[in-house]
């Protein structure tokens, strides 16, 4: 007997676009008019535990360019840190890494 197939991962398959399970993901925090660039930094400090100049680093890429990776890894610990990302107040995804 053959385990049956759930319809959206029949669909990923007959579309060939079944994520690579070798293929790192990254969480990424996008630029919001809410939030202060001090508090952004202070929760890359707190929850990361970057240093002052790397919190500050990418904070600054998130105000400028809109977004930024803030981290890179297995999608299961990259969708935990949006998830907490949100419960900061901040705005956060996950994508397979390019």
């Amino acid at each position: 007997m053959t385990p049956a197939i759930a319809p959206e991962r029949a669909e990923e398959i007959a579309l060939g676009t079944t994520p690579d399970p070798h293929r790192p993901w990254q969480t990424v925090v996008w630029n919001d008019p809410v939030n202060l660039m001090s508090y952004v930094a202070h929760v890359f400090r707190e929850y990361f535990g970057f240093s002052r100049e790397r919190a500050e680093a990418l904070m600054l890429t998130v105000h400028h360019e809109g977004h930024a990776v803030v981290a890179q890894g297995a999608r299961e610990q990259m969708e935990l840190h949006a998830r907490a990302m949100h419960d900061y107040g901040l705005w956060a995804t996950v994508r397979e890494a390019p």
